[in-house]
This record gives structure tokens, sequence and C-alpha cells, in this order.
């Protein structure tokens, strides 16, 4: 057997940021190498993402247990791909998708699928002693020569699905944009993120608020308005030092779908139409450095959807991530409708890693903007980074600087730039 040849793999049930189980995968070469991966849990999922696995025995986890993927992996899965080759990741998941059989891969599950398919390209760079960004980015052919970093979306306050509060705008996000010795320097984007979170969470003690986190890490505090909240990240935002506007913009991660019933949005406890959301927005984007406004409408409601673009698609990125799900037929839809301009990239709503890249190709093909995203029950593992880098993505979202499984994205970021700053000073 080859080095490069899976020789065996090994799956076990872990827990994510929200101590809910989630899959974890070893692959082992023929040559003694292994690699794992890790699979993260969405809370604000849409009804058109791939099949997440659970046992449904509520004598264990609340029914949350994933040992049938467990056992996906280490039967039906390793006795089909043992002996194929690593470098060949298209293979490896054209495999998993005709083992599962299914169209949204609920059969064997989309989170055993995904822990295998990522595992394999892990171990495949390893293998053929490359970075993993680097691996990625020479297998799937991408053409930009240049590896460009992508600024972080740092969300600094939760709502929505992500908190206990009453905040219908599920993600309040700081982008940095630092620059030194006149680019932009990821290590003062991490510290500016920092700085700012912390000055933040200083301005909602003095007022009284909770400072307790949500899900991703983000403060949850006890606020109704959205403006409210932006005006505090202002704030926080001069308060630490840094210019609005200027060196930190402003996103959010509206999740509509969310509050969407029977063509009405409750949105802070009012009953609104498409179009009044699309008014706020525009407020909103009058008003402070917004650049992005994620899942401004629910998922299904295009009509909704081609009127915020064309009202504010020449001024910022208008993403979709319900609307999408990493979904190139879904996209396709997006593009023939000319709605949105950016699109959420989420490894487990599609289940395989040729899958996301695929919806990636396409997206750039067409002007969208591919943002790599991270998910509210995550793990510590990078492979979300490697991939951003690889493909040339603008921007990551991967939580504030705050809990572990997203900190641990932010080392990564740093650790690239260091890297690639070595071999240009070479």
């Amino acid at each position: 057997m080859s080095k490069f040849t899976i020789h065996n793999i090994h799956a076990r049930e872990i827990l994510d940021s929200r101590g809910n189980p989630t899959v974890e995968a070893t692959v082992f070469t023929a040559g003694d190498i292994s690699a794992l991966a890790s699979v993260p849990s969405g809370a604000s999922t849409g009804k058109y993402e791939a099949v997440e696995l659970r046992d449904g025995d509520s004598e264990r986890y609340e029914g949350k247990g994933v040992l049938q993927a467990v056992a996906n992996i280490e039967g039906e899965i390793r006795d089909r791909l043992k002996g194929l080759s690593l470098l060949d990741q298209v293979a490896i998941d054209n495999t998993l998708i005709e083992l599962d059989g299914t169209p949204n891969k609920s059969r064997l599950g989309a989170n055993a699928i995904l822990a295998v398919s990522l595992a394999c390209a892990r171990a495949a760079s390893k293998v053929s002693h490359e970075p993993l960004y680097k691996y990625l980015h020479k297998v799937f052919k991408f053409e930009h020569s240049k590896f460009i970093l992508p600024l972080p979306m740092m969300n600094v306050v939760n709502g929505g699905r992500h908190a206990n509060n009453k905040l219908s705008v599920q993600e309040f996000m700081i982008v940095p944009k630092i620059l030194k010795a006149g680019k932009v320097s990821m290590e003062e984007c991490v510290r500016a993120g920092s700085e700012i979170y912390h000055t933040i969470g200083e301005i909602l003690k003095e007022r009284g608020e909770e400072t307790e986190v949500g899900d991703e890490g983000g403060y949850a505090p006890q606020i109704t308005s959205t403006t409210k909240v932006l005006d505090t990240i202002m704030e926080g935002v001069g308060r630490a030092g840094y210019e609005p506007g200027k060196q930190i913009n402003l996103a959010l991660d509206v999740a509509a779908s969310e509050f969407y019933q029977t063509n009405k949005y409750d949105f802070e406890g009012q009953p609104c139409s498409s179009e009044d959301l699309v008014r706020f927005y525009n407020n909103w984007s009058n008003n402070y450095p917004l650049v992005s406004i994620e899942d401004g409408l629910a998922e299904d409601d295009w009509e909704g959807w081609s009127a915020l673009t064309n009202s504010l698609g020449n001024k910022l990125m208008l993403v979709g991530d319900d609307l999408f799900v990493t979904n190139k037929q879904r996209l396709q839809q997006g593009i023939t409708k000319k709605v949105a301009n950016a699109i959420i990239i989420k490894l487990n709503q599609i289940g395989t890693l040729s899958e996301t890249i695929e919806t990636i190709k396409l997206a750039q093909a067409n002007n969208y903007q591919p943002i790599v995203s991270h998910r509210s029950g995550d793990t510590i593992d990078t492979f979300i980074v490697d991939l951003a880098v690889a493909v040339g993505a603008p921007f990551i979202k991967a939580g504030p600087t705050s809990r572990g499984e997203r900190v641990v994205k932010d080392n990564r970021l740093m650790a690239i730039e260091q890297e690639l700053e070595g071999n240009n000073s070479k």
C-alpha cells in the first residue's frame, strides 16, 4: 500500500461548545500518519441544510447523541474508503455521497460524512508535507497566486437563537481592518477585536447590564433595541481608541427566518413586513458604518430579498446564509433571481469539502463574496481558517475573542500570517 492510501478510520462522540455531542473522525494512512477532524453544529439552522444525524435516544443527551453517526463511520464508511487514495478528495467525497444515497445525507448523516471528508483532506496535507491551506489551494486549483488573509467578522453581542434575551438580531459584529506598515495586520485586527470586546463589557457593566455571553461568546445583555446595541458598540469602539468607519466597521446577522411567520416578521415585538425591514436596514446603513447584513429576510422570501438587493445591493454586502445553505443549487437560484451579493460558507450545511468548494467557486464566478463561517456549537477544530485562506475568502466569521473554540481560530489566523510573512522575507 502507498503511504497516501487510507488504511483505517476511527470515530468517537465528543462534545461541542454548547456541551452537546458531535462527531470526531481520525483517518490513518498506510504510512502511519493520522489526522482528525471534528464537526460543528448550528442552533439557527436553515431548513434546506444537510441532515445532522442524531440518535433520538431520550436516555442519552436528551436525544442528541451521535453514536449512530459514529457507527456509520466505523462501519459502512470505513469499509468503503479503505484502500482509496487520500490525494483524490473529489473521489473520496463522491464515494461518501453515493454511499449515503439521499439528497440531504440523512441516511449516514452529514455530521458523519463531513468529519471523514475533512479528516481525509487534513491527512492528505500531512503526507504531502504542506500546510492545509496550501494543499487545498493546490488540489482545488484556485487561480490566485498570493494568499490574502480574510478580515475577521467578530460577533461581540448575541441575540436571537444564540442568547437568552429578547434581541431580534442574532449577531452584532465588528469588522476590524487595522494597518501596520501600510498593510492589513491580522495581529493588530485581533488585538483591536479583543480590546473593543472588553471595552463593550465594561460599558455594559457600568450600565448594570448583563455581561453573560451567548452561544458564540458575544455578550447577551437584556436589551431589546437594535439601535441601542449599535450605539453601545460604537461607544466601545471609540473608547477603545479606534476610528469607526475607517479602522472598524460593523456587520449584522439578522437571521430573519427565526422571526418570520405567515408572511410577517415579528421584529422587536412588533409585526413588520419585508418592506418595513428594508427601511430599517436603510436607516441603520445611513447612521452606522455597516458593511454587511446577513439573512436580512427569511429563506423563502425571494420577493423581499429582491427588494432588499435593489435597495442596498450597491452599498452593502447582503449575505445569504439560510437563504443559500452552502448549496450550489440554492445559490444558482439567487444568481438567477439577482438577489444578495454574498454567501455564508458553512461546511456542515452541505456535508463534504468538495461540494463546499463547488459552491465557493460558483459564488466567485458570479461576484458573490464567500464568507467562511463557524457555527454556534463549535469545536477547537481550525479547518475553516485554512479553508478561508485557501479559497481567498475576503472575510471569516469565527466569533469574538472569547471562549477557546473561537479564539483558537484567531490564533490560527495569526499563525498563518506569521508563516506567510516568513516566506515573503526569505
